[in-house]
């Protein structure tokens, strides 16, 4: 057998054996935790550590789940790399085209030639402070929020979205509410995708508003400065242009 087929089989081995050491492990972890759902298991290359994403999050541990590594983050000293923020930004990542943009409330600014996303809840004081602060010194973008009352949180938020998203101009209702406090005088009733919006927000994992989607996917949680949000719209355009 030639040198060239050994290596081949070498390869295979060794690939089967990790894909058989991963496997074992998310049945270990399943077993010991079976009411978490491990997404995906992948070994590192750095001192055997495994990478585990379950529930939203990335944890650490060995081949044996002799140990886990919980909320902290794996950094590469050289680079100053963060390598499990890269990760979660891979593993979080949405298919922008499948969003369904008809469900949100749009606004245009300027050009509107970038795309945002924004889950947002009406009573929501990081969303108010995310549209007020930032979201108002950045041109030149379509906003398309979702509204995503947290009830549990606000009661009232759905009978804000729902008197938003039924008044006759949705984009000024939103900008009156949000930047200005003010409802729509006439409370009007129609259908809302408020529910399809929740069922999609728990299919994509989101808990928590203000989340931010971008054109390539990645995501960003919270009332992010707006030099932040415009660097991770460049990135996401420069992304779609390669």
């Amino acid at each position: 057998m030639s040198k060239k087929w050994i290596a081949i089989l070498a390869a295979s081995f060794f690939a089967a054996h990790a894909w058989a050491d991963e496997a074992s492990l998310k049945k270990t972890i399943e077993a010991t935790y079976p009411k978490v759902k491990v997404d995906s298991v992948v070994k590192t290359p750095y001192a055997g550590l495994y990478e585990v994403f379950l529930d939203g999050q990335i944890i650490y541990t060995d081949d044996k789940f002799s140990f886990l590594i919980a909320e902290g983050r794996l950094v590469e000293p050289k680079t100053k790399r963060d390598i499990t923020g890269e990760r979660m930004d891979e593993l979080t990542k949405v298919d922008f085209a499948s969003l369904p943009l008809d469900q949100a409330v749009k606004v245009v600014k300027g050009n509107g030639s970038r795309k945002l996303v924004v889950f947002s809840d009406p009573d929501c004081p990081y969303c108010k402070r995310l549209e007020q602060k930032e979201l108002s010194n950045i041109n030149d973008v379509t906003i398309y929020t979702f509204l995503f009352p947290l009830e549990q949180l606000h009661p009232d938020a759905a009978n804000k979205s729902r008197a938003i998203w039924c008044a006759p101009d949705r984009a000024k209702a939103w900008n009156d509410w949000i930047l200005n406090g003010q409802l729509p005088k006439a409370q009007g009733t129609c259908d809302t995708p408020i529910e399809k919006l929740a069922e999609l927000g728990r299919k994509i994992n989101v808990t928590s508003t203000p989340t931010l989607i971008f054109a390539d996917g990645k995501r960003m949680l919270g009332a992010y400065p707006a030099k932040d949000i415009e660097k991770a719209m460049t990135a996401a355009a420069s992304g779609a242009k390669k």
